[in-house]
């Protein structure tokens, strides 16, 4: 399968600090010894590479996802300059849809209107819509960025709708999952993507104790989904909600989290590295790395390496537990990042295992009260 989404890593540092970060305080180092952003060259031949992949392929579509650390460091006109080199390169009929993944900490309404008038979608990572939710996301003197991040969040939905990609949060069973969500809705988001903090076997995620038979992380999705569900209207999209809905009745999914669709995202590093997608750095260090990069390889290169093509592989990746388990095609053994043992690779279930089966078991419950009238 072709890849259809291309992370770029336009600037390879961060103007913040947060604690949790598996970026950058994980095991992974290759950031290190990494140009902090992306030359013109690195640019100029990421973009061919692309254009050559959308032709060889007849793509009729692709997703340029601007990524960091934070991009905005590199510059809203080098975003759009970038962007544009890509839409100019691909074959005629080829749609980009641009966005860049942001802090939010840097947002003006002059870069919103560089970023938007290329018709780059924005979107923000955010731990919830209160300072507290955010007190881990703190800059490298250890002072709060959430007065910074809210100033950017709210510019954004106020004036700039129409650029607005959403929130990225990532899942904190510490938090009130309800005020967590609601507090998020006061940004506007047009959708909303809930994460599962990257752990696995070999160091487990905050607050879970795997095997213990207790699932927070379930439990705090189920009340957030809960409080979604029966809003009455569609608040916003959330996107794991929305997919586990649709692998429940059988439809095609489109996330990295649930499903069995083989994984179509390639990262370019900031030396024109070619690697997998960045959430395999929570495992060990070089754990994404290829050894291919842009300059001497093709994109058709990557799609041979053994790692990628495992997680193209859909159940035959998996070990026999999890194609022996009834949720297989909804859960399609979660997350890959999430299945590292040390020792063993990524052939075991998700950490999460218990939690997704806990989510997934109680949305099919909600479904099946909505399609059967069955109270509640």
């Amino acid at each position: 399968m072709p890849f259809g989404q291309f992370i770029v890593k336009v600037h390879g540092r961060c103007n913040l600090a947060c604690r949790y970060c598996y970026l950058y305080e994980g095991p992974d180092r290759t950031w290190r010894s990494r140009p902090a952003a992306a030359g013109p060259e690195v640019l100029d031949r990421t973009a061919a590479r692309i254009a050559e992949h959308a032709a060889a392929h007849a793509l009729h579509g692709l997703s340029l996802v601007l990524h960091g650390g934070e991009p905005l460091l590199a510059g809203p006109a080098r975003l759009a300059a970038f962007t544009r080199l890509v839409r100019d390169r691909v074959p005629r009929g080829c749609t980009v849809r641009a966005t860049v993944q942001t802090n939010a900490t840097l947002l003006t309404d002059a870069k919103i209107a560089v970023l938007a008038r290329q018709r780059i979608g924005i979107g923000l990572s955010l731990d919830g819509g209160l300072p507290a939710h955010n007190a881990l996301r703190t800059d490298r003197a250890g002072r709060p960025s959430w007065p910074a991040a809210a100033r950017g969040a709210r510019l954004l939905a106020a004036h700039h709708p129409d650029a607005y990609a959403g929130i990225l949060t990532v899942v904190a069973p510490r938090t009130d999952p309800v005020e967590t969500y609601e507090s998020l809705l006061e940004l506007r988001p047009p959708a909303l993507d809930l994460l599962l903090p990257h752990g696995n076997w070999s160091n487990p995620p905050p607050g879970l104790d795997p095997g213990s038979g207790t699932t927070p992380y379930g439990d705090w999705l189920a009340a957030v989904f809960d409080r979604w569900w029966a809003a009455g209207r569609r608040e916003t999209r959330v996107r794991l909600f929305e997919e586990c809905l649709a692998l429940l009745l059988g439809l095609p999914g489109a996330t990295e989290s649930l499903g069995l669709d083989p994984v179509s995202a390639v990262v370019v590093e900031t030396d024109g590295a070619i690697e997998q997608v960045d959430s395999l750095k929570s495992a060990y260090d070089t754990a994404a790395a290829t050894g291919l990069d842009v300059f001497r390889h093709t994109f058709d290169d990557a799609l041979d390496h053994p790692g990628i093509a495992a997680r193209q592989a859909g159940a035959a990746a998996l070990g026999a537990e999890c194609r022996a388990c009834p949720l297989l095609t909804v859960c399609g053994g979660g997350h890959y990042a999430h299945r590292y043992r040390e020792g063993r690779g990524f052939t075991d279930r998700s950490v999460y295992c218990a939690d997704l089966d806990r989510l997934i078991r109680h949305v099919a419950a909600r479904l099946a009260e909505c399609t059967t009238g069955a109270p509640r």
